[in-house]
């Protein structure tokens, strides 16, 4: 008798549907990276169901892989990674040592000043 086959739900990413920086950005991602986590703005998700706040979504995005959540830069790497291919090369240098750092310096200025 085998034993059931799990599969793990797409990765889904939460941003601000209300930032048209955020919404650009979003759909650069649904044209050139292929292979992307399920998209949808915060506004139209049951922030509760997903276990997120209107705070953390109105900070950051937030990303969504089974029981891991990730947020801002790290979430934008885990997207880059998802895609494969080049894409995946750019998110595993935005987690480097040093690098992570100061992507965490550039999320942060970004969302302040979008």
């Amino acid at each position: 008798m085998s034993s059931p086959v799990t599969v793990e739900p797409t990765p889904l990413l939460i941003f601000d549907g209300d930032c048209a920086f955020c919404t650009r950005c979003v759909r650069f991602i649904e044209r050139r990276i292929r292979r992307h986590p399920r998209i949808q703005p915060w506004q139209r998700s049951d922030l509760a169901e997903l276990g997120l706040t209107q705070e953390q979504c109105e900070t950051a995005v937030q990303l969504i892989e089974g029981d891991r959540l990730t947020s801002a830069h790290v979430a934008i790497a885990r997207v880059l990674i998802y895609g494969k291919r080049g894409w995946a090369v750019l998110g595993f240098l935005l987690l480097a040592p040093g690098l992570k750092q100061i992507a965490g310096v550039v999320y942060r200025w970004v969302a302040k000043n979008r």
